[in-house]
């Protein structure tokens, strides 16, 4: 199946190709073929390399065009009419081999594609690793000066994988209210924070953007629920209480610059609305989780619920009885949001639920235990490894390359399932997510043939994913530069992208 779509896309490529590409705007029937062929290639990709190999996935492909089309109209299966005299049909050969994860790539060839790290726009430290997709070892590596480098967002493959072994794809996380009618004559109702990232307040339009965006939770539908409850128990009047124990520590990582609130991040809550952030023309929050109070305690009372005294912190008794709750995704649509769009806020809660996952407590440090001691109990070398934040905020991060390459092999492989999210969520080079914009000035070959997650912060560019070539080998790899020049910034990020493009390009 996917052997199939590259020899396509490959000759697309081929047949159009341009020095320069043209802006990202393009008329409505292009831009509509773009974002149907990149949603293809999530789906393909998605399906992960045994399927590729086995063929299985040509099977499927097959059949999935033959329901659409209707009764086959092989000619080869239709026997002529006695009198006519017809040659017998040649069924053709494939075009070009399928896509192979398992095949040694030439060292020599992808030496030729990463010239463009030469580039002096991204500094004196670059590092790189390269290797077959559903292979062992590496079939090419750049590692002048330290092998570790500041990886910026590309943390969040690390922080979403972990997070996927420990909590599993179709976990989700409740918002809930309880009842306490120890607390006095007027009952006392807790909103309990679940640690869901997307809590919203208010319920979310569906949107048609390609860009991936889940069903969220919201306070007003939250509220609503307990209103009803409330007065179906002849309940009519409570005092409010909020609990957001469920994570601790500090709600921001002391290595991280102040100018990042808000616009890159709010104070991390295991009870918040839309991840923190003011309402236009307001503010910074300083406390996520009283606002969401605040917001529930109004919409309550917007359905006939009176509220007594003021909102207070506090913990929900075990003994309270539950009234109402709202559900988060799952986990996998969360990696699929946060990977895309590259969530700051969503990769810090989920960072916090693996550490109350395996280490009982929500705070940043029992979130690294986590993400460390499950990788590295799943093969992975995390020996140099340095991790503060599940987002890659932090300047104090350190990464090498080769651990994001073995992360994505992990998650492609027929063995964990449960990180197949991972794989599908990364944006497609030309049509989704961080990416939808990049690669317009590097080999055409880029666009829908890399999947990568991008890492940026001032100094530094990555870029870690896995790409398919002209041959339909299957690669994994990781591009870092940390000592970029500022004025360097942009033309740094077009050779990083001109390098991951022509691994898509070459002949590997």
């Amino acid at each position: 199946m996917f052997g199939t779509l590259s020899r396509t896309m490959s000759s697309n490529a081929q047949s159009g190709r341009r020095t320069v590409a043209k802006s990202d705007r393009e008329p409505g029937g292009r831009r509509t073929l773009r974002v149907l062929v990149g949603i293809l290639v999530v789906a393909l990709l998605a399906g992960g390399g045994v399927a590729w190999r086995t063929g299985w996935a040509e099977e499927w492909w097959h059949d999935l065009r033959a329901d659409a089309a209707g009764p086959p109209a092989d000619p080869a299966a239709v026997a002529p009419p006695p009198e006519v005299d017809v040659a017998p049909v040649a069924v053709p050969g494939a075009l070009a081999p399928a896509a192979d994860g398992t095949a040694a790539l030439e060292r020599a060839e992808l030496r030729k594609a990463l010239a463009p790290l030469g580039d002096r726009d991204l500094g004196k430290h670059v590092i790189a690793a390269v290797g077959p997709l559903d292979g062992t070892g590496l079939s090419y590596r750049i590692a002048e000066g330290p092998s570790v480098a500041i990886p910026a967002s590309t943390t969040k493959i690390v922080t979403s994988a972990a997070a996927l072994f420990l909590l599993g794809p179709d976990r989700v996380f409740s918002t809930t209210t309880v009842l306490d009618r120890s607390a006095g004559t007027t009952p006392r109702l807790v909103l309990v924070g679940g640690g869901d990232p997307f809590l919203a307040r208010a319920p979310e339009p569906p949107t048609a953007a390609a860009t991936y965006q889940p069903v969220r939770a919201d306070v007003r539908t939250l509220a609503q629920r307990t209103a009803r409850a409330l007065k179906a128990e002849g309940v009519r009047q409570v005092a409010l209480g909020y609990d957001d124990s469920l994570f601790s520590g500090p709600a921001l990582h002391p290595t991280w610059r102040p100018d990042y609130v808000p616009e890159e991040i709010n104070p991390v809550s295991a009870l918040w609305v839309d991840e923190g952030r003011p309402l236009p023309g307001q503010g910074p929050v300083a406390d996520p989780s009283a606002e969401a109070a605040r917001v529930f305690r109004d919409a309550l009372a917007a359905r006939g619920i009176t509220v007594t005294g003021a909102t207070t912190r506090t913990r929900a008794p075990a003994a309270a009885t539950p009234v109402g709750a709202v559900t988060s995704p799952t986990v996998a649509q969360i990696v699929q949001r946060l990977i895309e769009v590259s969530d700051n806020a969503a990769a810090e809660i989920l960072l916090r639920q693996a550490g109350v996952a395996d280490q009982g407590e929500g705070s940043f440090a029992a979130g690294q235990r986590a993400v460390t001691r499950v990788l590295s109990a799943n093969g992975i070398a995390m020996r140099g490894s340095v991790l503060h934040d599940g987002s890659g905020l932090s300047r104090a991060n350190r990464l090498s390359p080769v651990v994001l390459v073995d992360v994505l092999r992990l998650a492609a492989s027929a063995d964990h399932p449960q990180l197949r999210a991972l794989i599908a969520a990364l944006p497609v080079a030309g049509y989704t997510g961080s990416l939808a914009n990049r690669m317009d000035l590097g080999p055409d070959a880029g666009r829908g043939r890399v999947r990568a997650k991008t890492g940026t912060l001032t100094g530094v560019t990555s870029l870690a994913g896995i790409a398919v070539d002209r041959d339909g080998h299957l690669m994994a790899f990781a591009l870092m530069a940390d000592r970029v020049k500022k004025p360097k910034s942009m033309l740094a990020r077009v050779a990083m992208d001109n390098a991951a493009a022509a691994l898509g390009a070459c002949a590997c």
